[in-house]
């Protein structure tokens, strides 16, 4: 049975016959509709021009209200099915013919002549790439609560009207930074709401803005080695020098970073203290204090990454709280613990460069989106989020114990275990970059040493992510890539110790 009576000369088909609202469905009657229109439209292939019942007729003959039939409407033009010409009533649009499927190689990914930074990022935000925690950032989002996002935001939605359609604050919401002020009080950092708290559109975007602000083109940065490698090439593009230092469980090599610092008078050290990413170390409370001695005898401000100090089990050593924001900047975010589209970051500094910061904030983009600063308030002030850290630590840690006892027996070592966090900082034995690649011609995401080095030289270093605990695709890839001594047994130490 036809919904529509094509008829020539763009003349009005006829309306729906035999379809019923369902009124006990969980899907509304607004998409019931939409989809019996779309569904119809498709399979019988109507003519471009053909013109849809009014939506008076429409609303009689399906038995639903007007308001069901205006909204169902809209969203076939939304669609792109439809479209609407004020006074004359809802078309048949004309379709193209659909896009060829863009062919990615096995598994999604492309295989690259160089893994580059570049690669690794577009291949880590793609939808979907199987065995893709290997070189993954980000936590499974079985892993968080998206009930407890998705609550807060419902919570907001309720509370606010006219303040969802306005700019926000140009330092960000008042009563999230009166939250992150109390949070960083609590761990012994002096930030006030309003003169030393900023926020920002995640960690990335507070790190560009200090960046934007106190570099220059022809200026050294001190940045560790091993680091995250994101940065390495934004620093660049502000033409600053990019020098690494070597980092160890403890901390930063302090001889080598005082050498760097003498011959090269550096403007910044960027440091990730806690939960280090890659190798999942903390600073020491001995390398803590030498890092700000160096920084006052040498006079360079130290940028501290705290963008995985939450799955710390306590009690880290933060360079912020010993400095009390004189030569420290603290950058932090949310992304990681609640969820990586919660775009929300902050920055905690004296108050003359938060100052300087906040306009910049305000020059590059205006203002953060206060949707996303509100939804976090609302997780920080019902009091659920503490429980929610310890739940996702709890995670991560049995699944990095986890990983390293499967890794060891496929002839991997990691020298020093990571204390905490998401990642494994191992070595392979060959060129790590080459051993990517193959990884890709098999749908596995590898991020090679190389990247994690400013001087980009090869490497035997691999970073893993705990999160492929579940992925068993991708073990039984590694296993084949590592070769004939990869054992499926469990025996053996969980990591070699230097």
């Amino acid at each position: 049975m036809t919904v529509f009576s094509e008829l020539p000369g763009g003349a009005t088909a006829g309306p729906p016959a035999g379809w019923q609202p369902v009124r006990e469905s969980d899907a509304t009657l607004v998409s019931q509709l939409a989809d019996d229109l779309a569904r119809r439209i498709d399979e019988q292939g109507m003519r471009p021009g053909t013109r849809l019942p009014s939506i008076r007729r429409m609303a009689e003959q399906a038995g639903v209200s007007r308001f069901t039939v205006v909204e169902a409407y809209d969203r076939l033009v939304a669609r792109g099915l439809v479209q609407s010409r004020r006074g004359a009533g809802f078309f048949v649009r004309a379709r193209s013919n659909p896009l060829a499927p863009v062919n990615r190689g096995a598994g999604g990914l492309t295989v690259p002549a160089r893994v580059d930074v570049a690669w690794l990022l577009r291949s880590m935000f793609r939808d979907s790439v199987p065995g893709s925690p290997g070189g993954a950032g980000l936590l499974p989002a079985d892993w968080l609560d998206p009930d407890l996002v998705a609550g807060a935001i419902r919570a907001v939605g309720r509370s606010v009207r006219q303040q969802l359609v306005s700019y926000g604050s140009q330092q960000g919401y008042l009563p999230l930074r009166q939250q992150l002020a109390s949070m960083l009080q609590g761990e012994g950092i002096p930030a006030h709401p309003e003169l030393h708290l900023l926020t920002t559109n995640g960690v990335t975007h507070g790190l560009d803005l200090i960046a934007r602000l106190l570099v220059k083109p022809g200026d050294t940065v001190l940045v560790e080695d091993p680091a995250w490698f994101v940065f390495f090439g934004r620093l660049a593009t502000f033409g600053a020098r990019v020098i690494g230092v070597p980092r160890g469980p403890d901390g930063p090599d302090l001889a080598r970073l005082e050498r760097l610092a003498a011959e090269h008078k550096p403007r910044l050290f960027i440091i990730n203290s806690v939960v280090h990413n890659p190798t999942g170390h903390s600073l020491s409370a001995g390398s803590a204090y030498g890092v700000l001695r160096l920084a006052e005898k040498h006079d360079f401000m130290v940028v501290e990454d705290d963008t995985y100090g939450e799955l710390h089990p306590g009690g880290a050593m933060r360079l912020a709280a010993l400095d009390r924001l004189n030569r420290v900047i603290l950058v932090g975010g949310f992304s990681k613990i609640l969820a990586a589209s919660l775009r929300v970051g902050y920055v905690a500094a004296r108050s003359d460069i938060l100052q300087s910061l906040a306009d910049l904030k305000m020059l590059a983009g205006l203002t953060s989106p206060e949707l996303g600063e509100r939804v976090v308030h609302r997780v920080l002030m019902d009091g659920q989020y503490r429980r929610h850290v310890d739940r996702v630590r709890q995670r991560v840690d049995e699944a990095r114990r986890e990983c390293l006892r499967r890794l060891q027996p496929l002839g991997l070592t990691v020298e020093h275990e990571p204390q905490a966090g998401m990642f494994i900082w191992a070595d392979c034995g060959r060129d790590s970059e080459a051993l990517a690649r193959q990884a890709a011609d098999r749908g596995m995401l590898l991020a090679p040493g190389t990247l994690f080095s400013p001087a980009q030289q090869p490497s035997r270093m691999l970073r893993f992510s705990v999160a492929m605990v579940d992925a068993p695709q991708a073990w039984d890839i590694l296993r084949d890539l590592m070769g004939p001594g990869s054992a499926r047994n469990d025996a053996g130490p969980l990591y070699s110790q230097a």
